[in-house]
């Protein structure tokens, strides 16, 4: 075993040490959704903010699988929908939704969609999640749901729609089409993305068993305290980086 010590926030000493960071995070997090089967064809994104140019975000490729992406490979995309650092497209999906919920929330550092199966499932339901669990209290009264699916995300408007049911929480079930999570790193939204999609598993698990019985409202709330916070997104994420890490060590070439 490595002798280390336990994960601690990051500090950074100049911009340039933050904007790695970001993007290493950022490129760990989509290898992880290949490794978890979130990828669906060219589907899904999850963006960073530039911790200098904060109207401008880094995102994967269009058409580039997550299980391939590396630091080097990820693009800059202006407020404009431009690519002014990198040499393959930018998903326009990715662009109608993500700079509207950036542009909305200057406290989102980045946001993560994809079609996962069990997220794409309860989707079509219409309906938001129930505290069944307590990994589920995370997202008790701080996610909303999009009811409005018009096929795929090419309108800035649509967005924006997003952006404004998305409200203050950190999550959006889109109707018919999936989830998206946010979080104040890379690392809190790409975690709630994967225990979202697993809470709609057990959801749908338990319906399909007949129901269940919902944690009491009052003990949801509080349990989100403890299990739905910036820094238990945060540190949630940890495990799974230095996991893709150590198996896939190329995702950090820069």
């Amino acid at each position: 075993m490595t002798d280390r010590p336990p994960p601690s926030l990051p500090r950074f000493s100049s911009i340039q040490e933050e904007r790695q960071h970001r993007r290493e995070r950022l490129a760990v997090g989509l290898r992880l959704f290949g490794r978890l089967g979130f990828d669906e064809g060219v589907a899904g994104h999850i963006t960073a903010r530039d911790p200098e140019l904060t109207d401008h975000f880094w995102v994967n490729p269009f058409g580039m699988s997550f299980k391939r992406i590396r630091v080097r490979d990820l693009l800059l995309v202006d407020g404009k929908g431009q690519v002014v650092e990198g040499t393959w497209p930018v998903n326009a999906a990715a662009f109608c939704i993500h700079s509207q919920i950036h542009a909305a929330r200057p406290d989102v550092i980045s946001a993560a969609h994809a079609h996962g199966t069990y997220g794409k499932a309860w989707s079509a339901l219409h309906r938001p999640l129930q505290p069944l669990t307590q990994d589920a209290c995370a997202f008790f009264d701080d996610h909303e749901v999009f009811d409005d699916y018009s096929g795929v995300v090419y309108d800035l408007a649509e967005g924006a729609r997003i952006a404004k049911s998305l409200g203050q929480g950190k999550a959006v079930i889109l109707a018919n089409h999936g989830v998206v999570t946010v979080g104040t790193s890379v690392d809190e939204a790409v975690w709630w993305f994967v225990t979202m999609e697993r809470t709609c598993q057990v959801q749908l698990m338990v319906e399909a068993a007949g129901g269940g019985r919902p944690i009491p409202d009052d003990v949801a709330l509080l349990t989100r305290g403890q299990v739905g916070s910036h820094i238990a997104g945060w540190l949630s994420f940890q495990s799974l980086y230095d996991w893709i890490v150590a198996t896939e060590p190329d995702v950090l070439d820069g």
